[in-house]
């Protein structure tokens, strides 16, 4: 058995966050937004910067939880982002991977982080996604779909579906 199809010990304290426990290998990701919100674990009363993905699961099967954002992955957001505000980070492709010594207090711990790398792989347009209706826009403002496939793959049933979309509205 490898670590991909192994149970980590700490799916058993069901976080509503991402964690490192669902963390296997290095995740490509999508950022559909980043918002400022209280602590959906309850712990605290603080507010994080929580990231919400455009994918839906992580493994078949398994839905993609948000992630906070702790200090250091804000800083490699901004960094990525080119920006210091969290509204400008939506789209971004960012790559998910585990650190073995990440400092907790007197602690060294495995935790999430980010790459300052963005990944370079493209993925494809999913339907239902906001990624999705903005291809439907795109396609309704330019006529073709050059500007959606700059970020990512399109294919020719979603194409067709895309125009079918952009026509009935």
């Amino acid at each position: 058995m490898n670590n991909t199809t192994k149970t980590h010990y700490r799916k058993a304290f069901n976080s509503p966050y991402l964690s490192s426990a669902d963390i296997t290998e290095p995740t490509n990701l999508t950022v559909k937004h980043v918002r400022l919100e209280p602590d959906k674990s309850k712990r605290t009363k603080d507010k994080f910067n929580t990231v919400y993905f455009e994918e839906s699961h992580i493994r078949e099967g398994e839905p993609l939880k948000p992630m906070i954002l702790n200090a250091h992955n804000s800083k490699v957001m901004k960094l990525i982002g080119n920006s210091a505000f969290i509204d400008d980070w939506n789209n971004l492709a960012i790559t998910v991977y585990v650190d073995q010594n990440v400092r907790f207090g007197r602690d060294t711990v495995e935790g999430l982080r980010i790459s300052p790398a963005q990944p370079k792989t493209r993925h494809e347009l999913q339907q239902g996604t906001a990624q999705w209706d903005n291809a439907v826009v795109a396609y309704k403002r330019d006529g073709n779909l050059e500007a959606v496939r700059a970020r990512v793959d399109v294919s020719m049933e979603s194409e067709v579906l895309i125009k079918k979309a952009a026509n009935v509205s």
